[in-house]
């Protein structure tokens, strides 16, 4: 198994409900990040709340604003604010922090890709934590990971983590919301996240951040096809990492992956690449793919949909929409009848 660990903390932890920097949060989190590394661990920081900071910073107390240029400007701001936290609480503990921003197109592009792996590996050999954050200041706004919690997951799943533990400022995942149902409960463990599972969540109910219960279950779940375990817990729990990693029962709720993992490269091609298009299959090519394993064939396909290029990542679905597969074509929308082989079993994902 994998000593590596990845740590996700969200801007309503991160962050005090005026918006400051919470650096009693910080501290807690750093001194069970700290014992992780003496203890020979590889730990990956990602956290949250860079342009919450940054606003309290700058704002004078007006509203935050909504346009994204200027989120993007005060996230410039906020991050600073962010690696100073972390850098300080990580001091008295003999450890040194390095600033990783990452945007999709290091995921998207393959040796791009390896290039990340390689720099937080390189951090680690010099005894450096790496702080992950989205590089927000310069991000388009429609090319964005969304949220970080899904990038935590795409980090997980680079570097090979064996876990992922995701703060949050709720105490897992509930059995009904409790801002309406004071009797729900928490569920300790889930193994499928099918939709009931999913139906239980609902968005960030601070307000200050981007996801909420849903984008967790979302990243737990490329954690689970990765073969990451996954623990939802709450941020401000005392000693939360270290009790975490000890398997402490009754805390957070653990969402345990999948038997089977997936091979690095496929997990990059599942969750990583942006898909460009897609294409329907008959029910004789979807059994090929789904029980046989085989490649996609253009024989089987009966229509095409988007524009896309070979080398591009595009969905397999059925006559239904459904969605069975994912990967990456060898051909261009505008050939895929001309040709013969459109997706090659080894870049093929199977997801139904």
């Amino acid at each position: 198994m994998s000593d590596t660990l990845v740590i996700k903390i969200g801007t309503s932890s991160v962050t005090t409900p005026s918006g400051d920097v919470d650096h009693t949060v910080i501290a807690s989190i750093a001194r069970g990040v700290a014992e992780l590394v003496a203890a020979g661990r590889s730990v990956v920081v990602v956290t949250s709340g860079a342009i919450t900071a940054g606003w309290s910073a700058v704002g004078g107390g007006a509203p935050r604003p909504t346009d994204a240029q200027t989120l993007q400007a005060v996230s410039a701001v906020g991050q600073p604010l962010l690696m100073d936290a972390w850098r300080a609480a990580l001091v008295p503990h003999g450890r040194a922090v390095g600033q990783v921003l990452l945007a999709p197109h290091d995921f998207a592009d393959r040796a791009q890709y390896l290039h990340a792996r390689g720099t937080i590996e390189a951090l680690w050999a010099l005894g450096v934590i790496p702080v992950v954050n989205e590089n927000d200041a310069v991000a388009d706004e429609e090319i964005r990971f969304g949220d970080n919690d899904r990038l935590a997951a795409l980090v997980a799943s680079l570097v090979g983590a064996s876990t992922l533990i995701l703060l949050t400022d709720t105490a897992g995942v509930l059995t009904a919301d409790p801002r309406f149902n004071p009797g729900a409960t928490l569920i300790a463990e889930i193994t499928t996240l099918d939709d009931e599972v999913m139906a239980l969540a609902s968005g960030s109910s601070s307000g200050v951040g981007s996801g909420g219960m849903t984008s967790k279950l979302a990243a737990a779940r490329i954690a689970q096809w990765s073969g990451v375990t996954t623990v939802i817990a709450p941020a401000r729990a005392e000693d939360v990492v270290t009790r975490v990693v000890g398997g402490e029962a009754g805390l957070g709720t653990t969402v345990v992956p999948r038997p089977d993992r997936l091979p690095a490269r496929k997990a990059w091609i599942a969750f990583a690449l942006p898909t460009r298009g897609r294409v329907v299959v008959n029910s004789g090519a979807a059994e090929a793919v789904l029980s046989r394993g085989s490649s996609l064939l253009a024989v089987g396909i009966t229509a095409v949909e988007g524009d896309f290029v070979a080398g591009d990542a595009i969905d397999i679905v059925d006559g239904s929409g459904l969605r069975l597969a994912k990967g990456v074509t060898r051909v261009s929308s505008d050939v895929v009848s001309d040709g013969d082989l459109v997706v090659h079993r080894d870049e093929l994902v199977v997801l139904k």
